[in-house]
């Protein structure tokens, strides 16, 4: 499935070594003020290269606007939008064609296509992630118009919470040929009330479907999350007052439906599975082998996907306020 929401629908294509990769976006609201240098400053921020920190790879990922504008306003018609790859290393992979290395969608894409795209993962690859944060952006602008904002923020990489901690644990791993995970947070002010649809629309499964969509991602918090599980009942509700709710462990979602507070959302982030340490693993005729990963690869996959869980909120809290629309 390569097309994501119900209202506001996106449609990514590309892979990780193709010529680009791009979204179209059918459903985005006419008369909306649009242009590539409201997209471009999410973009930067998911861009490789730009540290230590992250994948050698250069790409500039510029966002170029196809349809779906005139005059600086978005027409109601489909919005496509590509980004072309610029530095794509493909010979780096040559070893891989037959190795399915651990960690990754290599084993599982070939038993369910029956063909792989071994390049650096084709489109299971992270860089189909910009498809996401260039919708991503269009859909805040959105938001942002009717006071909803969205920011997002590392909570913890490898057990480590400063700042300088985080960057040495990185760089720790990155010298030792190995990689870290981490959690991530988003937090949505201003959302109103009333978004989400009891029983099966329910905004904190969307959230959650939206944010196990990304590749990295194995676990989805809301509010307290899997310390409620700990918590008695008097201590895990959210007491009602005459001027709102006195605290926030849900949250900002109850049956399913925005509160009017905050949402919060936090997300475990894998370890980059693509590590030079060696590694055990078989090819495609069932030998075993031993697999050390060449290429350029994030030794941490935190940083870079900040944005893109700030658009998968961004898109879902979209879509949920185009649909309240047909209730009002």
């Amino acid at each position: 499935m390569n097309t994501f929401g119900k209202n506001f629908r996106i449609t990514t294509f590309g892979e990780s070594h193709g010529k680009a990769v791009g979204v179209v976006i059918d459903g985005c609201p006419a008369r909306m003020e649009l242009s590539e240098q409201d997209i471009q400053p999410m973009l930067d921020r998911r861009r490789p290269g730009t540290s230590p920190l992250t994948s050698a790879r250069k790409e500039s990922d510029r966002i170029k606007i196809l349809s779906g504008i005139f005059e600086g306003k978005t027409t109601g018609a489909p919005i496509a939008m590509l980004v072309e790859n610029e530095d794509q290393h493909s010979s780096d992979y040559d070893a891989l064609r037959d190795v399915f290395r651990p960690g990754h969608a290599d084993l599982t894409y070939l038993e369910k296509y029956g063909i792989r795209d071994h390049r650096g993962g084709g489109r299971s690859s992270g860089r189909e992630t910009i498809a996401r944060v260039a919708a991503g952006a269009v859909a805040m602008r959105y938001l942002t118009a009717h006071g909803i904002t969205i920011t997002g923020k590392i909570r913890e990489v490898h057990g480590k919470t400063s700042p300088a901690d985080i960057e040495q644990e990185i760089l720790a791993a990155k010298s030792s040929g190995d990689s870290v995970g981490g959690v991530v947070e988003c937090v949505a002010s201003g959302c109103p009330a009333g978004l989400g649809d009891p029983v099966f629309g329910k905004l904190d499964a969307l959230i959650a479907g939206a944010m196990m969509g990304i590749g990295a991602v194995k676990g989805v918090e809301i509010g307290d999350g899997f310390l409620v599980a700990g918590k008695f009942g008097s201590e895990n509700n959210d007491p009602i007052t005459k001027d709102g709710f006195a605290s926030n462990h849900a949250g900002g979602i109850l049956g399913g439906i925005s509160s009017g507070q905050e949402i919060v959302v936090r997300i475990a982030v894998k370890p980059t599975p693509s590590i030079a340490k060696m590694q055990k693993t078989r090819d495609i005729h069932g030998n075993e082998v031993n697999l050390s990963v060449p290429g350029r690869h994030d030794p941490c996959i935190v940083p870079r996907i900040v944005p893109v869980a700030e658009a998968m909120l961004a898109l879902v809290l979209m879509d949920c306020m185009l649909e309240q629309r047909k209730y009002q």
